[in-house]
């Protein structure tokens, strides 16, 4: 289960012995490798309250993924596990509400919210998979230009709403201020001066929609519904492939197998990706 960036993860780990029998070490530890690559070793109390289960509440401070190492001595032992950890600002284009309210949780059940918020992440991944961005982002991509310079560059995930800036890469080379560049939403960067832009270029830019359009937002709906229904076991969710209803996938879809189904396809249809761009 990933966790929200700031929350105190508890982290716990067994100590026994080579019979297997759960017992205090007369050393215990804990390593944590951050994303960035920096370890963190929170203390750890010793002997702990209950025989051999050691525990350590850890506030994050960084999104992605911590590997965790415990480690004993007297008895030797060691365990490796991880988590998880979101960004602050997770890219959804639908929110909790919207997905419990599809659901049809009744109104404060909140039973299955991460569960939910999961699936959210997924479903959204699929959408902009085919569809491009929906979710407001920065992107950052670098550019490889000739050496004669180009009139037009094509930046890579569309639809985008404007250009951050685009430096030169290599020592002394040409940068150009966001205020003297034009961009269409198809990712077209020229400059208003009509000249030529050289590189190489690293360019940021905000992708994403300003509103997600409402077949969208629908088809993630549906998406959703048919991802959650995996839930309900064979028997309840076997109807999705091949079947007859909403949820119906009578075909894969090139790098996505069967998430996606027919009703949420013809929904996304107008918002398609070329299959170059995809």
């Amino acid at each position: 289960m990933p966790y929200d960036l700031g929350d105190t993860v508890r982290l716990q780990a067994e100590c026994r012995d080579p019979a297997g029998t759960l017992t205090d070490a007369a050393t215990a530890a804990v390593t944590i490798t951050l994303p960035d690559g920096t370890t963190a070793s929170p203390s750890v109390t010793n002997p702990p309250s209950d025989t051999g289960v050691y525990s350590v509440d850890y506030p994050t401070v960084q999104a992605g993924r911590h590997g965790i190492r415990w480690s004993f001595t007297g008895p030797g032992a060691a365990y490796t596990d991880m988590v998880d950890v979101r960004a602050a600002a997770p890219p959804l284009i639908l929110s909790l509400a919207d997905g419990r309210r599809h659901l049809r949780y009744a109104p404060g059940d909140t039973s299955d919210d991460e569960q939910i918020r999961e699936w959210l992440e997924s479903v959204t991944e699929l959408v902009e998979g085919l569809c491009g961005p929906c979710v407001r982002r920065t992107v950052v991509e670098d550019h490889t230009i000739g050496s004669s310079g180009t009139y037009a560059l094509a930046l890579r995930r569309t639809p985008v709403l404007s250009v951050t800036s685009a430096a030169g890469i290599l020592t002394g080379g040409e940068s150009y201020l966001a205020a003297d560049l034009d961009v269409d939403s198809n990712g077209i960067v020229r400059r208003l001066d009509g000249g030529r832009l050289y590189g190489p270029l690293r360019v940021t830019y905000v992708a994403g929609r300003a509103l997600v359009p409402a077949n969208l937002s629908s088809a993630a709906r549906i998406i959703l519904q048919h991802l959650w229904r995996t839930q309900y076991g064979a028997s309840r969710a076997a109807g999705g492939i091949g079947g007859g209803d909403d949820y119906a996938v009578t075909e894969p879809v090139a790098g996505f197998g069967y998430a996606i189904p027919n009703r949420a396809l013809q929904l996304m249809e107008p918002h398609r990706l070329p299959p170059a761009v995809a």
